[in-house]
């Protein structure tokens, strides 16, 4: 494993500047939000040659929308979307997609809402989720789905029941620890991602690296309640050796989480 990072971290006029500044932080890897090149209409032969010219590799692309959205109209633009996302991943240099399964929140897609835990938005956002995995398995793509609290799939358990009823190869899992997590119930804390790993850990394609705050605040890798030590071994033990991907941080952090990380997985 190794530190990899949201590209968005740096806020760059350039996508050229953009990939600068995450060769210059020492990195090597990516996520990648089709806004830094110009939106869905890139070309992806420069971008491919901008990230080669680096030394860079995009890990996954983003193709996040609503997939709970209460508006049918709004699920069937955003899988649109996404559809288009994952056939222009691989010519981009990437075979991962990362979602989120949505909220019944209009909106805001990551809030959570009364709804989130009916049938109805469980259906919504299993047809959702079937139509992007059909899409990628066109394409040769991996879906990685990120369970989120305000989201329909808000845990490992909903998780793995959506791994189970899609039965897809192509829907795997984005881990991410300070996501899993009850802040105002710290003592929970290995119970949880023990749990997380029991049910997940062999359907993993990728891990992000952040931290919470006892409020529920996020914040750099390292600077939080997340026991890193517990997380790294549970990769591990999970057999993921791909990067541990930096979000949910100012660019100013960048160079502390840079560093925790890699001691963190230096440590035996």
């Amino acid at each position: 494993m190794r530190p990899g990072i949201f590209a968005r971290t740096f806020a760059r006029p350039t996508l050229e500047e953009v990939l600068d500044a995450v060769a210059a932080a020492g990195l090597r890897e990516l996520q990648f939000n089709l806004d830094l090149a110009g939106g869905p209409d890139v070309a992806p032969d420069p971008v491919r040659a901008a990230l080669a010219e680096r030394g860079l590799t995009m890990a996954a692309l983003s193709g996040t929308y609503n997939m709970a959205h209460p508006d049918p109209a709004a699920r069937a633009a955003g899988g649109a979307a996404l559809a288009a996302i994952i056939a222009l991943a691989p010519e981009l240099g990437t075979r991962v997609v990362t979602v989120c399964t949505g909220t019944r929140d209009p909106d805001h897609m990551w809030r959570a809402h009364p709804d989130n835990t009916t049938p109805a938005a469980w259906a919504d956002m299993l047809a959702s989720m079937a139509a992007a995995a059909q899409a990628a398995e066109a394409h040769g793509v991996t879906i990685a789905v990120e369970p989120e609290h305000g989201n329909v799939v808000r845990d490992a358990p909903a998780a793995r029941r959506m791994l189970d009823e899609l039965a897809s190869p192509h829907v795997r899992i984005v881990v991410d620890g300070a996501n899993l997590l009850v802040p105002e119930q710290p003592e929970r804390q290995e119970r949880i991602l023990r749990e997380a790993f029991h049910l997940l850990g062999g359907d993993l394609v990728l891990a992000h690296a952040k931290d919470l705050l006892p409020d529920g605040t996020v914040v750099a890798a390292g600077s939080g309640i997340l026991d890193y030590a517990l997380y790294v071994d549970l990769l591990r033990a999970a057999g993921y050796d791909g990067p541990l991907v930096l979000h949910g941080l100012a660019e100013d952090a960048v160079p502390a989480a840079v560093a925790f990380l890699r001691a963190r997985l230096a440590a035996p």
